[in-house]
């Protein structure tokens, strides 16, 4: 019988088998719309082979801006980054093993800690605390691209840390399309609830190209 996994173990094969982007990835470009409120916003972004952002064409600076948050958030996920050196000096501590199966590990160093749970070989859930908000971010369903898997329903809860108290839910739905050898986000629905009040933001790309390398 395999020896049981330690939980660093577990937690490396799970942060291994995160859908990234290899070091040969070109880059893209797309056109956006994002349905927010009643209102329709449309641009254009490009996310360049170095990894900088461009957002053009955006007629209201804060949606502007929110386009930019979410290209960025996309390329910290997407980031082929070594175990070692996001993770190599920190301790992990297994604990129970819940219902679902999922296990709970600690994981810490001088500075941080976080609790995550994997279930399998994938992280189904993450708390962190950040000053005065912890926040947990649950994975409910994901997308096997067949080198990684990447998160397509999932939600994150924001509380103050001292009262507990819920400040704000943030429910993700993200469908992401084969471009070349590549996956890209196509589409993201994000409601937004907050004491009863519920928004909704969507954002669309379309006209997804993979950039060209120059021409030697």
């Amino acid at each position: 019988m395999a020896p049981l996994k330690t939980a660093r173990e577990l937690f490396q094969t799970a942060y291994a088998s995160r859908y990234t982007w290899d070091a040969s990835f070109p880059g893209y470009s797309a056109d956006v719309q994002v349905v927010q409120g009643g209102k329709v916003y449309t641009g254009k972004i490009c996310i360049n082979r170095d990894k900088s952002i461009e957002v053009t064409e955006v007629n209201n600076e804060e949606v502007e801006q929110g386009i930019y948050t979410q290209l960025q958030d996309i390329i910290n996920h997407r980031q082929p980054t070594s175990f070692e050196e996001s993770y190599g000096n920190y301790e992990f501590i297994q604990g129970e093993i819940d219902d679902t199966g999922a296990v709970n590990i600690l994981v810490k160093d001088d500075s941080t800690e976080s609790y995550y749970k994997i279930r399998g070989k994938e992280f189904c859930q993450v708390r962190q605390v950040m000053g005065r908000i912890a926040f947990e971010i649950d994975t409910h369903a994901s997308l096997d691209t067949g080198s990684g898997y990447v998160a397509t329903c999932y939600d994150a809860i924001f509380r103050n840390r001292e009262t507990n108290e819920v400040k704000s839910i943030l429910k993700f739905e993200d469908t992401f399309e084969k471009i070349g050898e590549y996956y890209i986000l196509a589409k993201q629905i994000v409601q937004d609830c907050q004491a009863g009040d519920n928004t909704t933001t969507e954002f669309s790309y379309s006209n997804i190209k993979l950039i060209k390398p120059a021409a030697v």
